[in-house]
């Protein structure tokens, strides 16, 4: 955890979730196809993160796999977090953020993360306030989870690198001086 101006940034990573009631906290994460979920409950000011790499089947994950990873699991345990903390189901509200294409040569998984964060806030009856999803840039999140203010800063990707044909030799003026 890192204190900056009375504040508390707690880092969020992949196949995490935390939920506070504290106002000083603000939860942060870094996400480019992976998708966070910031859902709280307005009322009694509690609320939480979580950021899952696939979206995944709860009822086909065993306890042996590495269920953090998955969003059927990650989602689960952030609104039943909530809940615990006093939370009522139908005060719930998200934000949701990521799911980009950052690696065109790969499956749509961003595209998979989002719709299946849409799905299980739908099926669940959680009331989606805002999202920021898809796009082709990852995204820095802050989420203040009693106040429910979100801030996201697009991160550019770096330019695509083109190598450099190697230098001919036949090409270099006589008495030039090549350094490797």
């Amino acid at each position: 955890m890192l204190r900056q101006a009375g504040r508390k940034y707690i880092r969020v990573i992949q196949g995490e979730c935390h939920v506070s009631d504290d106002p000083d906290v603000v939860l942060t994460t870094i996400l480019g196809s992976c998708v966070a979920a910031c859902i709280r409950d307005p009322e009694i000011g509690v609320g939480g993160m979580n950021h899952f790499l696939l979206p995944g089947d709860a009822s086909r994950i065993s306890p042996t796999s590495e269920a953090e990873r998955y969003g059927a699991y990650l989602m689960e345990v952030l609104v039943n977090g909530l809940l615990r903390r006093g939370a009522s189901r139908h005060r719930l509200e998200a934000k949701l953020f990521g799911g980009a294409s950052v690696v065109k040569s790969l499956s749509p998984i961003g595209l998979l993360n989002a719709e299946f964060a849409k799905r299980f806030l739908a099926t669940e009856g959680i009331r989606i306030v805002s999202e920021s999803l898809g796009d082709e840039r990852g995204r820095r999140v802050e989420y203040r989870p009693v106040s429910g203010h979100a801030r996201q800063l697009f991160v550019e990707a770096p330019a695509e690198i083109v190598e450099a044909p190697p230098p001919s030799l036949a090409a270099s003026a006589p008495g030039a001086i090549e350094l490797f």
